[in-house]
């Protein structure tokens, strides 16, 4: 089966074109093992590229623990550049078909080469039934709420960009914080479907510093959702403008939550290189 390894902002990701190849075993069985840093390609999941009935392709997302997520704002931006580069559609602007819905995505190009996409994420889901949250019972957002765990009280702020998030800001983003506390956040009761943590550090009203603990695969060099939370929390609480950079360990990442309500994210899509997995 071949394979390409990409990455945008260091958030990397094994892709399959499944419009030409086959998988030797289900997804969800085989990104543990293709994601794998010691014994496979190594990533941060698996994605796989399939037709779609109603956009130029589908976003299958997988992460390395083999559960399947909804979105993936660095994962989609890649996607689109492998769709307009190997001709599966020329268009620009693309739609890809994700967990979300249908995204639009376009495409910043240098000789024909796709070198940074912007993507409409759509509207941010702030209601907690919907994030799916049990914190804010019978509030309209969860805004600063307390989060009891592991002995701390924690003020978070949960936003869904197709997929959940819990956002904390802190004055400072130590390993004993995202390493300690993410993995217990990610599966805190209040999570029914478990939940990505984004410890945010603001900088400045137009910039802060983020790191992520991502569902299903730990701490990871940049989360596009993740850095989209980020800026729809830091309006919500007062902290940052509509339009932001956010600087992950991996790169940064430009967010704006415009007056209409949609957010956008914008950032680089690189391909690593490509390979034949031996199955």
């Amino acid at each position: 089966m071949r394979f390409v390894k990409m990455q945008g902002a260091g958030n990397d990701y094994i892709y399959v074109d499944c419009f030409r190849e086959t998988l030797p075993q289900p997804a969800a069985e085989l990104a543990p093992r293709i994601a794998d840093r010691h014994f496979g390609v190594g990533g941060d999941g698996l994605i796989l590229i399939t037709p779609s009935e109603v956009a130029d392709a589908r976003m299958r997302m997988f992460n390395a623990d083999g559960s399947e997520a909804e979105m993936c704002g660095n994962g989609v931006r890649c996607v689109a550049k492998y769709v307009y580069e190997s001709g599966i559609s020329r268009n620009n602007p693309l739609r890809i078909e994700t967990g979300r819905g249908v995204l639009a995505l376009d495409l910043t190009l240098d000789k024909d080469r796709v070198q940074k996409v912007r993507v409409n994420m759509g509207e941010p889901i702030l209601n907690p039934r919907d994030i799916p949250t049990t914190l804010g019972e019978g509030l309209d957002r969860v805004t600063e709420y307390p989060l009891e765990v592991e002995g701390f009280t924690l003020p978070v702020t949960c936003v869904s960009m197709g997929n959940p998030h819990c956002v904390v800001f802190t004055e400072e983003l130590t390993d004993s914080l995202v390493h300690g506390l993410g993995c217990k956040i990610e599966r805190h009761p209040a999570f029914p479907r478990r939940v990505n943590v984004e410890f945010v550090r603001v900088e400045s009203s137009d910039a802060v510093q983020a790191r992520v603990w991502e569902r299903g695969s730990g701490e990871t060099l940049a989360c596009g959702t993740g850095a989209c939370a980020a800026c729809v929390a830091g309006v919500l609480t007062g902290r940052t403008d509509r339009r932001i950079a956010v600087r992950l360990p991996g790169g940064i990442l430009e967010i704006e939550w415009s007056e209409d309500g949609m957010v956008f994210l914008a950032g680089p899509a690189v391909e690593v290189f490509r390979g034949v997995w031996p199955e």
